[in-house]
């Protein structure tokens, strides 16, 4: 089994849920996302649907955490007389997840197609610290 994995496997912590559950990551105002290593990369995909990923998407890295935001705004054009009723969640919405130790921010990459956000992070060979820094996102 190779570190990453060992990391993947046993990252989870009491903290880690009741951090989440002041965050409010695991309401209905979540990200969802899903997590898997590919290799020798930890892959991270959230569910970002109808949003542009130029103007309402920061992904950033900082002290071994990934940071997913995104915002989605409220159109208000509801020309129906009778009533109106969405289950369209909008606002603001934050989601992190550690990362393995070592990760460097510049080998972070996003890319968005279909509603799909994703967030490649390679496992480099030797550790490094480094400051936060926005990962761009690119169109696929």
């Amino acid at each position: 089994m190779t570190d990453l994995m060992k990391w993947f496997d046993n990252r989870r912590s009491p903290m880690d849920v009741i951090e989440r559950l002041f965050e409010g990551d695991v309401g209905a105002s979540a990200i969802r996302v899903e997590e898997l290593v590919d290799g020798n990369t930890l892959v991270v995909r959230a569910e970002l649907p109808g949003i542009d990923p130029e103007k309402d998407v920061d992904v950033t890295v900082s002290d071994g955490v990934l940071s997913i935001k995104a915002e989605r705004q409220e159109k208000k054009e509801h020309k129906d007389k009778d009533g109106y009723r969405s289950e369209f969640r909008y606002g603001s919405f934050v989601r992190r997840i550690p990362l393995p130790s070592g990760v460097q921010q510049g080998d972070v990459t996003a890319s968005y197609k279909d509603g799909l956000l994703e967030v490649r992070a390679p496992m480099p060979d030797q550790e490094q610290g480094t400051a936060a820094s926005r990962i761009p996102i690119s169109r696929g």
